[in-house]
């Protein structure tokens, strides 16, 4: 098994401008049911004793069935050195200028979010207000300085080291841990499934900023800041931050706030692995919501990054994988049984850059809910979204 560095070790800042510090707000005082996710060690990964090693597995296993959502902690990354990519994310939306906004504007049309996406709405063209600005570096911006605002170009050797020991470091040291939890080599996934192209492969990095919520905008949306949804990667790595916004719905048929937790990560599985999976990992329904009123008035700085698999994919159950072959698929899970609707009539599914691209492009927006079918599930109302034939089912 090849080694992996397991403690990030960011360029130095010498001789660069002065980047204000990123402040944390403080966390609510409120008292909320807060979704109770599990926290993962990745440190114990690589302890010597076996018996550590397939506690963390047994663990892993049992969160990822239930909650598809995790606490990341021992990752490789200081509360420090994560806080320094906080204050630059800061620095970029202080910073950039309208001249970048413009030129770098985004397009998620083509199927990509790559650029800046501009405080009203989820399309290139200008829609009602929401105040959630990105900027999302893909492999494009990456590989060409010119993709990037000019205020962010002296700190691109830090964001390109973050980026490279999330993807090659994190990243791979969780797909091994979940590629042992489907008792396949430690690099199943890393190998067979993981896009590898540069520092984010095929997904992206966002720097995401969160405006407090006008009145107008707020009853326009019900509160609502992103639609429920699943994300369609692989891995999708979120630091964890004091303004509670992100919400997943539990088994129990219920929103609940992710609570925070100081320099982990909070970790969700994607469609891809669901169905690599046969059901047996669950991606995991989630939304950005309205904070708690004491934190209303804070801006609520976000740092994600969306791991990818290979776009040329036709991804299907790992039927190689022990865990399945004793206990089958789990038939009724979300996505995975789309697909293997599909499969079972014959029909290929689709690649994964084209399952990716048509959510992009199809995106709804929060506050224009007219644009999405609803149907009655099991007594609850749901918004659908069909996708190359597959039903994409959330929660109203």
């Amino acid at each position: 098994m090849s080694e992996i560095p397991s403690t990030f070790q960011p360029p130095s800042t010498d001789g660069k401008p002065f980047v204000p510090e990123w402040l944390a707000p403080p966390a609510t005082k409120e008292v909320h049911d807060f979704a109770k996710l599990t926290t993962i060690d990745l440190s114990l990964l690589d302890a010597p004793d076996p018996t550590v090693v397939a506690d963390l597995v047994a663990t892993t296993k049992r969160a990822i069935k239930e909650d598809g959502f995790l606490y990341l902690v021992n990752y490789g990354v200081t509360i420090e050195q994560l806080h320094r990519q906080f204050a630059i994310a800061q620095y970029l939306h202080r910073n950039i200028s309208e001249e970048d906004k413009d030129r770098l504007l985004w397009d998620p049309a083509t199927g990509l979010f790559a650029g800046y996406k501009p405080g009203f709405g989820w399309k290139r063209e200008k829609g009602a207000i929401d105040g959630i600005e990105h900027f999302n570096f893909y492999h494009e911006q990456f590989s060409d300085i010119h993709n990037i605002p000019t205020c962010v170009h002296p700190f691109m050797d830090e964001i390109v080291a973050f980026c490279e020991f999330l993807t090659q470091s994190v990243n791979r040291r969780l797909l091994r841990l979940l590629s042992k939890v489907l008792e396949l080599d430690d690099d199943y996934l890393w190998n067979k499934v993981q896009s590898q192209k540069g520092p984010v492969g095929e997904g992206y990095l966002r720097h995401a900023l969160f405006h407090p919520l006008g009145e107008d905008t707020r009853k326009l949306g019900g509160g609502l800041r992103m639609n429920g949804h699943h994300d369609y990667g692989t891995t999708t790595l979120l630091f964890s931050v004091p303004i509670s916004c992100l919400q997943i719905y539990g088994n129990d048929e219920k929103w609940r706030y992710v609570g925070y937790n100081p320099g982990s990560l909070v970790v969700n599985l994607g469609e891809t692995l669901e169905i690599i999976s046969g059901g047996h990992f669950k991606a995991t329904r989630h939304r950005v919501y309205q904070p708690p009123s004491d934190q209303a008035h804070e801006q609520r700085l976000s740092l994600v990054l969306f791991n990818a698999a290979e776009g040329s994919l036709r991804v299907s159950p790992a039927m190689e994988s022990p865990l399945i072959q004793r206990e089958g698929c789990i038939n009724e899970q979300g996505v995975y049984n789309g697909f293997k609707t599909l499969m079972d009539n014959g029909m290929p599914v689709p690649t994964m850059k084209e399952w990716r691209e048509i959510q992009i492009a199809t995106l709804p927006e929060p506050n224009l809910k007219k644009e999405m079918k609803t149907l009655e599930v099991n007594g609850k109302l749901m918004y659908q979204r069909d996708l190359f034939g597959i039903p994409v089912v959330i929660p109203v």
